[in-house]
């Protein structure tokens, strides 16, 4: 489980942010919380509220980097730009990122990188041997006087040889899968599921994401249920959802099976009717690619990021979906979800100590901290008027 992630000169970021889903001891029962392996009180749902270009989208992108970084940077082309931009009064000095998170068996972890869009500079691996104190197991940095990465390692398991040719662009640790090394495998199965990518939020595309979905639905038979019983409680005028692999053709070359989402309605008399999800509200077709990506992470544990989190939804449907993560039952890994949001009715579901709010200062510069941190903030004030009236800022001003 996620504890706490930081980054600085990243974005419209430049100074030191940290996004931390650790309750203290006070903090009263919220719902959407759940005690670590280790004993640590989680928060299992972050609101990330604030105006249009305050930096939002930006707080979410470190994270996903940071996914994809240890997971899968050993793809990137040799000679490609790490995806990394400064902030831009200060292109010359390093980004920096981290996070702290705890694995099944309560051991908890710390991951650090320093880093340019041309090379890593610094990246690190350190575990919590005592409570409070942290051990490295892995230190590659670059000597620029020598031009060539030192590496330190200690029960981490890569050949030094080998440890010492990563590329520049690429993670150790995700090199290190590829050659077998236990620990680094144990990375590879960190589930991120997100619409956020380098660029900010993907786009929504019915004639891609409707078929992706339904592929992943179609494979897993469990998520199929849940999904199909969650639309249908969601007044969508659905009675259930069918799958079809269907065909195309494709010029020059076989044709292309692939799968699609069909309604299934009742019309007044009682019959039976099937429309092609294609065909379905937006709303309708967000819902069903939205629950693509949280089921497999409350199925089986990880991390949601989600921007923009109600696109195309009513407000009513914040509730419902966020429950899915205060629930047991539907969630029973501890999986967390962390998400942007224009909907201020998010304000009246979550606690104050879930809720990062962001805005954007002089010189272009956001800055972020949680809702809990503002002095003399009541637990049963009225957050989304307070809000609303500009009581916390990050609100935009027109």
């Amino acid at each position: 489980m996620l504890h706490r992630y930081a980054f600085s000169n990243f974005q419209s970021f430049r100074e030191h942010t940290e996004v931390d889903l650790r309750l203290n001891g006070k903090t009263q029962a919220v719902g959407w919380e759940r005690q670590s392996p280790g004993g640590t009180r989680l928060g299992t749902a972050m609101a990330v509220v604030g105006p249009n270009a305050s930096g939002k989208t930006a707080l979410l992108k470190p994270l996903v980097f940071l996914a994809w970084f240890v997971k899968a940077s050993f793809q990137a082309p040799a000679d490609s730009p790490l995806p990394v931009v400064p902030h831009f009064s200060a292109v010359e000095a390093p980004t920096e990122m981290e996070f702290e998170g705890e694995d099944l068996e309560g051991v908890l972890w710390r991951y650090v990188l320093r880093l340019t869009p041309e090379r890593v500079l610094l990246e690190a691996l350190y575990q919590q041997k005592v409570k409070g104190r942290y051990s490295y197991v892995l230190m590659r940095e670059w000597n620029a006087a020598e031009h060539r990465y030192e590496v330190r390692q200690q029960g981490f398991g890569m050949a030094p040889a080998e440890a010492r040719k990563v590329r520049p662009n690429a993670s150790l640790v995700a090199t290190a899968a590829q050659y077998g090394v236990p620990l680094a495998l144990r990375f590879q199965a960190l589930q991120v599921q997100s619409n956020v990518a380098a660029g900010g939020r993907v786009a929504f595309r019915a004639d891609s994401d409707l078929p992706s979905a339904a592929k992943y639905f179609a494979v897993e038979s469990a998520a199929r249920e849940q999904m199909a019983t969650l639309l249908k409680a969601w007044d969508l005028g659905l009675s259930g959802v069918e799958l079809r692999e269907l065909t195309r053709p494709r010029e020059g070359q076989d044709s292309e099976r692939f799968w699609l989402p069909f309604g299934q309605h009742t019309d007044r008399e009682g019959q039976a009717r099937t429309l092609s999800f294609l065909q379905e509200s937006s709303g309708t077709q967000s819902a069903f690619v939205l629950l693509a990506r949280l089921l497999p992470v409350l199925n089986h544990g990880g991390l949601a990021v989600i921007d923009e989190f109600e696109n195309d939804l009513h407000p009513h449907m914040l509730e419902p979906i966020l429950d899915l993560f205060a629930n047991p039952q539907t969630n029973p890994h501890g999986a967390q979800i962390l998400f942007t949001c224009h909907a201020m009715e998010v304000l009246n579901v979550l606690h104050k100590s879930l809720v990062m709010l962001v805005e954007k200062g002089p010189g272009c510069e956001s800055s972020a901290w949680r809702m809990d941190s503002i002095k003399g903030l009541r637990n049963d004030d009225n957050f989304y008027a307070k809000y609303m009236a500009g009581a916390y800022g990050a609100v935009p001003q027109l």
